[in-house]
């Protein structure tokens, strides 16, 4: 939808009213600000004691290029990483939630339903009267995307000059398409009153992200936008007919976001980003998604890359047929292949196993596969094992449970899952929940008193490899969910 920016020119001018008076006095900061604020005012009590109590960071993250997709199998994403190692710092498990509607995201906060939105976002005054932001992750700017000729190899460098935007005077009565309720509007509602001009707005569906904006330029179905420089750098490495060096701002702050009823949570997660930046992990991290272009264009390529195609590996349709063949979700397989050998078909373990389900010679030859390297046969094997598997526990009547008892008898064996079923009833627990039960039991076997114990039938097991089997493929398997449809 058409607009100038009238409209939201009035709504930023009543929100630099308040802030005036905030400084005159009239507007007192702290407890009386947010008994002001409906927005504070209705938000959740919870702070670092109830996420800790809870166990689980819960974190909004937005499915893009750079923040958080899939990749050859593997979740990846600044933001992920980043979520990953605070997560293990803060010793929480880690639940993403994709936001499918950037105008919800404070809302969504605000409500309980996530403790922090990671994804970066610019630290603005306005926004700061409904939320609060994280210690700085990384400086950038604002800078127009605009599209170069389709012939602009055979022209001239001054002729070019000529057809495209040089300086941000030249956007006055121009149309920018931006994404509404963005930071970049507030940008634009300040460059148009500093320059005395009237810059058009059209605002975007909230459900587009920002890759998807500058594609639309790349594709010539919006003549401009605007967008963080080190995200326009990094998509105009992949579609050179874009121009985006024109800036827009100065240096902005770039933040996660919390509430403002979580001082606690807020300060544990600034002390935390604040020793990252002085790591040089930190900076590498930021190099491979914004600055690496090479690795950004094999991801772009790649038939593996989830923003482009709803595919996990080559061998999708594989896993699908037999995976329908025992009932199981699909991904759910995939994630366990990808556990196994990382979709590798001659890959081979210190122990022998071989192929994409690692199968072992012995169990092999019993499941008549002629050919471990051969996706078909390792698939087809080792998902017929697991179907032996699962329907030697009949004991365990919940699917889920029965499914990762199946999985753990893949990986350490049958009868060291039985010998940790029998420990679970001899310390009261339930021996047919895997999590926090049986799981616990089994990690338990690595020490003498308890696989020295007289009913234990198979001694010691390295319980650690099972435990974290499950705990990664389920992992894997979340993720995946959020990416890639079950049909």
């Amino acid at each position: 939808m058409l607009k100038t920016y009238a409209k939201q020119f009035f709504i930023a001018a009543i929100f630099l009213h308040l802030i005036s008076c905030q400084q005159q006095g009239e507007y007192k900061v702290g407890s009386a600000q947010n008994r002001m604020n409906p927005f504070v005012e209705n938000s959740v009590d919870r702070d670092l004691e109830e996420i800790k109590k809870d166990g689980v960071l819960r974190a909004l993250v937005v499915y893009s290029s750079t923040s958080y997709f899939l990749y050859r199998g593997q979740a990846m994403g600044f933001e992920y990483e980043l979520l990953t190692q605070l997560a293990k710092h803060l010793d929480l498990k880690l639940e993403l939630v994709v936001s499918n509607n950037l105008d919800t995201q404070f809302e969504v906060l605000n409500r309980g339903d996530v403790d922090l939105i990671a994804h970066g976002m610019t630290i603005t005054n306005q926004r700061k009267w409904e939320v609060d932001f994280t210690e700085y992750l990384y400086l950038t700017r604002q800078v127009l995307v605009q599209k170069k000729p389709d012939n602009y190899l055979n022209i001239s460098w001054s002729n070019l000059q000529k057809q495209l935007i040089q300086d941000p005077i030249e956007l006055i009565d121009k149309t920018i398409s931006i994404r509404k309720n963005s930071s970049y509007i507030e940008r634009l509602l300040s460059l148009s009153n500093e320059m005395g001009g009237n810059i058009m707005i059209d605002t975007l569906d909230s459900k587009l992200s920002t890759d998807e904006i500058i594609d639309m330029v790349a594709d010539g179905k919006i003549e401009y936008t605007i967008a963080d420089e080190n995200l326009a750098k990094i998509n105009a490495s992949f579609n050179p007919i874009l121009k985006i060096d024109v800036p827009i701002s100065f240096s902005q702050r770039i933040a996660w976001v919390t509430r403002k009823k979580s001082p606690m949570f807020r300060e544990v997660v600034n002390k935390w980003i604040i020793s990252q930046r002085k790591k040089s992990n930190f900076n590498v991290i930021y190099n491979k998604y914004f600055k690496n272009k090479r690795t950004f264009k094999q991801r772009i390529k790649s038939d593996y890359y989830s923003l482009k195609n709803n595919q996990i590996s080559k061998y999708d349709n594989l896993i699908k047929k037999h995976a329908t063949k025992i009932g199981w979700d699909w991904r759910l397989l995939a994630s366990q292949v990808y556990q196994e050998s990382r979709f590798d078909p001659i890959a081979k373990s210190w122990a022998g196993a071989k192929g994409l389900m690692q199968v072992m010679p012995a169990t092999a030859e019993s499941l008549s596969i002629n050919d471990v390297s051969d996706p078909n046969e390792s698939i087809r094997g080792g998902t017929d094992y697991l179907d032996y598997l699962y329907n030697r526990f009949t004991d365990i009547n919940d699917s889920i449970n029965r499914i990762k008892f199946s999985l753990a008898s893949y990986n350490c064996g049958y009868s060291h899952v039985r010998d940790a079923q029998r420990l679970a009833v001899e310390n009261d627990l339930d021996s047919t929940i895997w999590s926090d039960n049986v799981e616990k039991m089994i990690l338990a076997l690595s020490l003498p008193k308890n696989y020295n114990k007289s009913f234990i039938k198979y001694g010691y097991v390295r319980g650690e490899e099972p435990a974290n089997y499950i705990e990664q493929i389920f992992d894997r398997y979340n993720h995946y969910k959020q990416f890639i449809p079950l049909e």
